[in-house]
């Protein structure tokens, strides 16, 4: 029996994709799935070796708006205009921060290569590997602690910026302490720039986002092509923030035809899964255009799963394996960048899941733009009947499924039916 779907707008709020915003301001105008925190390494290490992550989580990810988001988080030392992220503890054992000249916020760079601030950076990111690796709310993190406001520069005055060895050090801590989660990176430069499992976000997004050639270097994406890096999207996430400036923002980037198509293009070229902490969804929409336009880059952006049709027996038999092929495209510029489990279920007319089995030989960070193809045997232990055949994409922290097609279909309790099916 071949079943064919039609397609149809996906989900706005899909988890791991389109907007991870930061989530203090008064309203948040459109569906997010994430959203995004600094944090100040003194707030989770106020004392040397006492960490106080349950403390930080609670304050901050159990707040109205984060209730059922997935969280973005990067550490910081040195934040312009706001107070010092750098511990007490290393403070008094004589790491020094250096005034950056030629600024009116009180930007300071604290010196990075100090021998003792180093060996703490190494303890705190292997702390953060140990809660965070397998914690499965965190969805991406980003490298952080180097330069203003973690994002490894120390513009305009460069050369108080980390050396290449400590550089190397703390990506090295990075990639020791997190085996399972997905890390980004500001810049595809130095040792960044050896890195073939390391994702990037760019803080610029779209004005600086693209590869126009040597008067362009230092854009994202010239950096991370010139640098072979091109690939990198394939296996690491890609993201960032949108132009936060007044008359220099989502309202402008979003605001017309033309510049639309730039932002879509930009999008489309760096593969964006995600955009963050500014984005879009914390402008109020000045026109219903704004919105649609927003809604087609949220949909563009990340994988986007449209199926085309499925093929089952006719009829199933009890506690008997059947193969089931199930062919679709994903639409978006990205693929999903974790191994979530895909489960199969049956559902009764009155919509309670009878029979559950998760499948172990199909894997969604194999379905890369374009068409993917999912051809696996199920079993069902189910009285004979006619059932409604449900599929899902279970999010590991909520243990439900949680990624909804490209398809009119319905959904139930995050269940997608695909059809019906006979058991005999």
């Amino acid at each position: 029996m071949m079943i064919r779907f039609s397609s149809a707008p996906g989900p706005l709020d899909n988890p791991l994709k389109g907007w991870c915003s930061y989530i203090h301001p008064d309203k948040l105008y459109q569906p997010y799935s994430m959203f995004f925190r600094y944090v100040p390494w003194r707030k989770i290490e106020p004392a040397e070796g006492r960490f106080a992550f349950e403390e930080w989580e609670k304050e901050t990810w159990d707040v109205p708006k984060a209730k059922g988001k997935h969280i973005v988080f990067r550490v910081f030392i040195d934040y312009p205009s706001q107070p010092s992220g750098l511990p007490d503890y290393l403070r008094a054992r004589g790491v020094q921060e250096r005034p950056v000249k030629g600024r009116n916020d009180g930007r300071v760079a604290t010196d990075y290569d100090n021998p003792v601030l180093v060996a703490a950076m190494e303890r705190m990111i292997a702390a953060l590997g140990q809660r965070y690796d397998n914690n499965p709310r965190v969805a991406f993190i980003q490298l952080g602690f180097l330069g203003f406001w973690g994002e490894w520069h120390t513009i305009p005055q460069r050369q108080l910026f980390a050396n290449p060895s400590t550089q190397r050090r703390i990506v090295d801590a990075y990639r020791r302490a997190f085996r399972n989660k997905k890390l980004m990176a500001r810049n595809a430069l130095g040792y960044v720039a050896d890195q073939d499992w390391i994702g990037f976000h760019d803080d610029y997004f779209p004005q600086d986002t693209g590869d126009e050639g040597p008067k362009k270097q230092g854009y994202f994406l010239y950096d991370i092509n010139r640098t072979g890096r091109s690939n990198n999207w394939k296996q690491a996430v890609i993201g960032g923030e949108m132009v936060p400036f007044p008359g220099n923002n989502a309202l402008k980037w979003l605001g017309n035809d033309k510049d639309f198509a730039f932002t879509m293009k930009r999008a489309e070229e760096a593969h964006f899964s995600w955009i963050g902490p500014y984005s879009p969804a914390m402008e109020k929409s000045p026109s219903t255009a704004f919105l649609d336009r927003s809604q087609q880059l949220v949909r563009r952006m990340g994988y986007e799963y449209c199926l085309k049709d499925l093929d089952i027996p006719d009829e199933i038999q009890r506690n008997m394996p059947f193969t089931l092929t199930l062919n679709g495209e994903n639409q978006g510029v990205a693929p999903f960048y974790y191994r979530w489990p895909i489960r199969f279920a049956l559902l009764n007319d009155q919509n309670m899941v009878v029979n559950v089995q998760e499948i172990r030989d199909g894997d969604i960070r194999t379905w890369l733009p374009g068409k993917f193809t999912l051809r696996t045997d199920v079993r069902f232990d189910a009285s004979p009947g006619t059932y409604r055949l449900a599929m899902g994409i279970i999010d590991p922290w909520l243990d439900n499924p949680a990624i909804g097609f490209a398809n009119d279909l319905a959904r139930v309790d995050g269940w997608n039916i695909l059809g019906q099916v006979k058991v005999v």
